[in-house]
């Protein structure tokens, strides 16, 4: 017969103990071991007469170190449909690849294109989906998706949380780092000088980014354009256009002479 007494100390503690795991007893060294991913930062929707004007700052981030400074955050998903990503970068682009599949399997399968609200639960649901990994810090990434209602005859901005929820909004939208630092100017702008949807397209896309401006003053991850300039895309009746560099060299140049100015 065993003597169990063998294998306890005098005090009654086992002998044998389970192994300590110190990435599971130090948050320190649990830390060490978490991947690190890139992150984008800030991206902005605004309507004005004729469509939605997205536009965000090239600056993918990991922590407080700079990965990319020319990454590509607004994407067309289909020919009116566009997707603005911030968070996790490599989580965010496998989601439009899948969409961009999903779309146009769709549509050669059963001969028409997906509906609006079908392509808006479809991404609801890839959000809804990367929660348990979220919740752990990998891949959680929050989108804007706009796209041009051809049956409505107008833009439309739709943003979602990080359970994919989905909100749509009248007038803009904005994820990523710097979103919180300047939702309170689009208020500003809209009581104060006008609604974006009756702005043209050169005033809306001026403010905008206006906007990502401010949230680079204001937010660590947010890049500016010293360097590299912004992406800015439009979505309209004729669909999706990039809008040409000269006029964003212009547009800036002008926000830069009003800081100068601020000074």
């Amino acid at each position: 017969m065993v003597d169990l007494r063998a294998l306890l100390n005098p005090d009654g503690r086992p002998v044998l103990q389970p192994p300590a795991f110190p990435a599971a007893d130090s948050r320190r060294d649990a830390h060490a071991l978490r991947l690190e991913e890139a992150h984008g930062t800030t991206v902005i929707a605004v309507k004005y007469r004729g469509g939605v004007i997205n536009v965000g700052d090239r600056r993918a981030t990991a922590n407080f170190a700079v990965m990319y400074d020319r990454a590509e955050k607004v994407l067309p998903i289909d020919d009116y449909t566009l997707l603005a990503i911030s968070g996790s970068y490599a989580r965010a682009m496998e989601v439009v690849r899948y969409l961009r599949h999903a779309f146009k399997y769709f549509e050669r399968s059963q001969l028409q294109p997906m509906s609006l609200d079908g392509k808006l639960s479809e991404l609801a649901r890839v959000i809804a989906a990367g929660l348990p990994a979220a919740l752990q810090g990998i891949g959680g990434f929050i989108p804007i998706l706009t796209t041009y209602d051809r049956q409505a005859g107008e833009g439309r901005i739709f943003f979602y949380d990080g359970m994919g929820a989905r909100f749509e909004s009248t007038e803009f939208g904005a994820a990523g780092s710097g979103s919180l630092q300047i939702r309170g100017v689009f208020d500003y702008i809209v009581k104060t000088r006008r609604p974006f949807h009756e702005m043209d397209r050169e005033e809306a896309l001026r403010e905008a980014l206006l906007l990502l401006d401010i949230a680079a003053d204001l937010d660590a991850a947010t890049g500016g354009w010293s360097k590299v300039l912004p992406l800015a895309k439009t979505i309209s009746e004729e669909g999706i256009g990039d809008v040409p560099d000269d006029e964003l060299r212009s547009l800036v140049a002008e926000i830069d002479r009003m800081n100068q100015r601020g000074l």
